[in-house]
């Protein structure tokens, strides 16, 4: 696509308040944004929905824009334009790409810091270049976080999840020992199909006491919490002597909550952990992108469930809510 050939229009989902209901998201015409000195220009091939986008349509993420605006924090698509030197190299490939401050990927276009786009291989599927950021860079960052830390064993908490099954894959491939912690019979059979040998159920009479054996026996000291609420506190308390639990979700969509003692005379600790502040050290950037390829290229994939257009968005957002282990849903431009 030449620069002539770029529409001055494009469709693009608007976020008008946070309120949450099918009137607060509306498909609209909008101008294409231009790219400036170190940005590049995107068509939108796919976009992917998150936690982090519900969170964000309801006015409750890290980060926020003036309204109206448009969401989406990842997705995939072809360059087609460039504000600079750097992004002229990009022209024509199509990449790995979100946005956290400006207009997101819901949209046919969106501008991107140039250094903020992952060129991709032709094996990696277009679905799978839609979700190539948030999530396993969220699993590779936890475990690369915990670590460094000094942690041996860990457990996490929405195990099914898509970060959940790609904390499986880097447990075996690393050979560092996890609890995963699921909420459905089906789960565990599912956890324990793609090779997770500890796997615990939530909703068990025996769930607190099963965890604390456990997790001493793994002397697992590290618990990322896609949860909160209760959960973070039950993590908390099982765990051995100077463990940390990582804060990364809120599904529960609860204050955390947890026994001071266990601060006190434990010596434990609750922290909070965001992919966007991890990525921000140079050295943690370059460890995951060195790392994640090769752990997609080894079957770390994302479960895809379905494909909406974008003038079914509200759909597409009520499926993923109802089911997140389900798999994710991917939002595309409507075929012209």
């Amino acid at each position: 696509m030449s620069v002539a050939e770029i529409p001055a229009t494009m469709r693009a989902l608007e976020m008008r308040d946070t309120k949450f209901e099918p009137g607060s998201l509306v498909l609209v015409d909008r101008p294409v944004p231009k790219p400036g000195p170190s940005e590049v220009l995107v068509r939108v091939i796919a976009a992917n929905v998150n936690p982090s986008d519900l969170m964000f349509l309801r006015g409750m993420y890290g980060v926020s824009r003036p309204l109206p605006t448009v969401p989406g924090f990842e997705g995939v698509g072809v360059v087609v334009a460039a504000g600079g030197a750097l992004g002229r190299l990009l022209v024509g490939r199509r990449v790995a790409t979100g946005a956290q401050t400006s207009d997101g990927t819901w949209a046919e276009y969106l501008v991107a810091p140039a250094l903020g786009c992952i060129p991709l291989r032709d094996r990696i599927p277009d679905d799978q270049g839609a979700s190539f950021l948030v999530n396993p860079f969220s699993a590779w960052g936890l475990y690369d976080t915990a670590r460094g830390d000094g942690h041996r064993a860990a457990i996490h908490t929405a195990a099914a999840s898509a970060v959940g099954r790609m904390l499986v894959h880097i447990s075996k491939r690393e050979r560092f020992p996890m609890i995963h912690v699921v909420r459905r019979p089906a789960q565990v059979e599912l956890l324990r199909g793609l090779g997770a040998e500890h796997v615990l159920l939530s909703t068990d009479d025996d769930f607190q006491q099963k965890l604390h054996a456990l997790s001493h026996q793994l002397n697992a000291t590290a618990a990322f919490d896609a949860v909160a609420g209760p959960m973070s506190g039950m993590l908390l308390h099982a765990m051995p002597r100077g463990a940390e639990v990582y804060v990364y979700g809120a599904l529960s969509e609860a204050p955390c909550q947890f026994d001071p003692r266990d601060l006190i005379f434990q010596g434990k600790r609750v922290r909070g952990w965001w992919l966007a502040e991890f990525l921000r050290r140079p050295d943690r950037a370059v460890r995951a992108l060195a790392s994640v390829p090769a752990l997609y290229d080894e079957g770390m994939a994302t479960p895809i469930r379905g494909r909406y257009p974008f003038s079914k968005a509200w759909e597409a957002l009520t499926a993923y809510q109802a089911d997140m282990s389900a798999g994710k849903v991917l939002l595309v431009p409507d075929p012209k």
